[in-house]
This record gives C-alpha cells, sequence and structure tokens, in this order.
C-alpha cells in the first residue's frame, strides 16, 4: 500500500509540473491579428508580443511591446497569463521584421526613447541583455527599466482611459 501511496504522489506531482511548465514562444504567423487594434501582427515594425493563456492552444497578438503590457495591466483583461513574450531586440535582425523573443518578466525595457512601436506610439523596447539595452537608450533616449519598474501611465496613458493608445 505504500508503495502505491508513493507511486500516486509522484504521479500528481508529475501532473502539477506539466501543468506549470511554461509554454514557449511561438513565431508569428502570417494570420496573427492584434489583441487591441484588429490588424496583422506581422505588417507593423518594432517589437512585438504574445501572451500565452491557461486553457488556449493559441498565443494572445499584439502589434508593440506596449501593447503587450497593457493587457497585462487593464482589469478587463484575463489574469490566467502563463507566459508573456515580447521580442528580443538585443538578438532581433532588425527593427522591421524582429524574429527572436525574450519572457518579458526577465526583460530590459527601454521606455521613453525616440523609437516608435508598430502602432507609432511611445514603446516599451524589450532586450535580453541589459548592456544592450542601455547602449540602445545611449543612442536612442530613454531609461532602462525592468517590466515591474514600468509606470502604468506609461503604457495605459496618463488616465488609464486607453489601452496604449487604441
Amino acid at each position: 500500500m505504500k508503495g502505491t501511496t508513493a507511486l500516486l504522489v509522484l504521479l500528481a506531482l508529475a501532473a502539477c509540473g506539466k501543468d506549470a511548465e511554461v509554454p514557449p514562444p511561438v513565431p508569428i504567423p502570417p494570420e496573427a491579428i492584434g489583441h487591441f487594434c484588429n490588424m496583422t501582427v506581422s505588417e507593423h515594425p518594432g517589437p512585438k508580443g504574445q501572451i500565452v493563456l491557461k486553457g488556449q492552444a493559441q498565443p494572445v497578438w499584439f502589434t508593440s511591446a506596449r501593447d503587450t503590457i497593457a493587457f497585462t495591466l487593464l482589469p478587463e483583461e484575463p489574469k490566467d497569463i502563463r507566459a508573456i513574450y515580447v521580442n528580443d531586440m538585443a538578438r532581433s535582425k532588425s527593427w522591421e521584421q524582429p524574429d527572436a523573443w525574450v519572457d518579458a518578466r526577465r526583460a530590459y525595457f527601454v521606455i521613453g526613447s525616440n523609437r516608435t512601436g508598430g502602432m507609432g506610439m511611445q514603446e516599451t523596447v524589450p532586450f535580453s541583455d541589459k548592456a544592450a539595452a542601455e547602449a540602445f537608450a545611449h543612442d536612442n533616449g530613454g531609461q532602462v527599466v525592468d517590466l515591474k519598474s514600468i509606470p502604468q501611465d506609461y503604457v495605459l496613458g496618463q488616465a488609464g482611459d486607453s489601452h496604449a493608445g487604441h
């Protein structure tokens, strides 16, 4: 009986581990539509984002990193987030079509730079490497912060009355 109980505990823990696994980012499919703007994601320059919600196979897509962060702050949006990915501008080959991803919770962001995102709004430019973020800020203005340090009004506007300007 002890062996059976131990086996059941191990199986339960293994099942929890699978549920707790963070799904990897996926490439942007041609048909991906931005959550807030209902426009094709790949047609916009600059860093984009994807959020994986519990129980959903496909990510929620965003035309900018800023929109991705806005989603996490808005009270009307789901909070059962499994993963948040933004384009890693330290490893992406171009601003027009970024192709590398970083977990937003581990990224460094440049805010207040002179670069605009996919919808022509101020962007939160993500990097996996702090030195790369600092170099970008040196060249383009702005300051380097982590996800938790991004001011809510920078993402949502002064009154918090919009979702990243859309």
